[in-house]
């Protein structure tokens, strides 16, 4: 999580910490009329809620119990849900009311919410497949031990799909964090994700990963640049002088970034709009005719804080350049199974080949290496590389 540059959270309760509030929320919801106890075991009574359903958009008599697990006889309505389970051998216990047992699923996440944060907050998240049955449970059983719960915001994010089928164990397609962070960039990782809507399905494959990091590299290489550049001048950035016409692509990038972030924070859009900032300072990185030296390190400066700015709110932003585009390589030699000693090499083999008017045997050599994402750049300094999608990948 840290290396995915996500904010450590402030609280992170254990449901074992928290049993007093836990039995106290049952009582409460017992004493409410909404739930009732059965030899140690508490339900609620989902009858006794006529919301019930409001957040997954399910009628109560389209619930259908018993998917996962036996239809209990001794429930009121097959669709009500434990609350307090009794306890049974080999399994951990507490006292109770009710006996020696243990809560249910869905009230330990309502009575650590409601310690923390009150019984009213504003956005509660989790994955598509918690909509029902445990936050629809949550609402309830919240409601029923205080009339004035409420949550703002209902946030689910899609599952990651492999070729379209969902990703899990049970499938065998299964693979962690750790191990694609092993092969990509973290960064890399995130602004794929970034790239589809949270609400919508995620389908992972190698060559979004590697579009995701050719597009991290760009946008640090742009930055990099942009940073050597300014490093030469100390002089402060001046609002007022900005010339108009990047005044007028940093106010549009502005107000595209608020809109989309705003609009149940849409960030394919943003990343699609960071694009016209990037596009114009490396123009100004690359072009000088025509333009007051003094107007552009103005331009150039204004343009890197706006981007900067937008990537620190998207957790996109690391404290150094250069740091990143060195992992960037590093990882793109991994996948490539090269050493940058290799690399060299092949690209002094080339530059003989060049010169003695072998090109064959040139091209060869770059077209071996696109096919791995090692892509040389020719320029009158000589030649260097950079990591680039796969030719092999693209050819797929």
């Amino acid at each position: 999580m840290v290396c995915l540059h996500c904010l450590t959270p402030s609280v992170e309760p254990r449901v074992s910490d928290h049993m007093s509030q836990i039995i106290d929320m049952i009582k409460q919801i017992i004493d409410n009329g909404c739930a009732y106890e059965i030899d140690g075991d508490v339900y609620f009574s989902v009858d006794k809620f006529p919301e019930y359903g409001r957040l997954s958009g399910r009628k109560l008599e389209d619930n259908r119990a018993g998917e996962r697990i036996a239809i209990n006889s001794r429930k009121k309505n097959p669709a009500d849900f434990a609350l307090w389970k009794s306890a049974k051998e080999g399994e951990p216990f507490w006292e109770s009311p009710w006996g020696l047992g243990r809560p249910g699923w869905h009230i330990e996440c309502s009575a650590m919410s409601a310690a923390y944060l009150g019984y009213s907050f504003d956005i509660h998240g989790g994955g598509m497949d918690l909509v029902f049955p445990h936050h629809e449970n949550e609402i309830a059983q919240s409601c029923a031990a205080c009339n004035h719960s409420n949550i703002s915001y209902w946030i689910h994010n899609g599952f990651v799909t492999i070729d379209s089928e969902k990703m899990s164990k049970s499938l065998g397609n299964f693979f962690t964090i750790r191990q694609v962070i092993d092969r990509y960039h973290p960064l890399a990782l995130r602004l794929f994700l970034m790239g589809t809507h949270y609400r919508s399905p995620v389908n992972y494959s190698d060559v979004q990963l590697e579009t995701a990091s050719e597009r991290v590299f760009y946008i640090y290489q742009t930055l990099q640049d942009c940073e050597n550049v300014l490093s030469q001048y100390n002089e402060s950035i001046q609002e007022d002088s900005i010339p108009p016409d990047t005044a007028k692509c940093i106010n549009k990038f502005h107000d595209d970034f608020l809109a989309s972030m705003s609009d149940d924070l849409h960030t394919p859009v943003v990343l699609a709009a960071l694009s016209e900032p990037l596009k114009t300072m490396n123009d100004l990185l690359h072009t000088r005719k025509g333009r007051k030296q003094a107007m552009r390190i103005e331009s150039l400066g204004a343009l890197e804080n706006v981007i900067r700015n937008a990537l620190s709110i998207l957790g996109l932003m690391s404290t150094c350049y250069s740091e990143v585009l060195q992992q960037l390589r590093e990882k793109a030699l991994k996948r490539a199974d090269l050493t940058e000693s290799q690399v060299l090499e092949k690209i002094e083999e080339r530059t003989g080949a060049r010169k003695s008017k072998n090109y064959e045997k040139s091209d060869a050599i770059r077209k071996d290496l696109a096919a791995v994402g090692i892509a040389l750049m020719d320029s009158p300094g000589g030649t260097t590389w950079r990591p680039a999608i796969p030719s092999a990948l693209q050819e797929q």
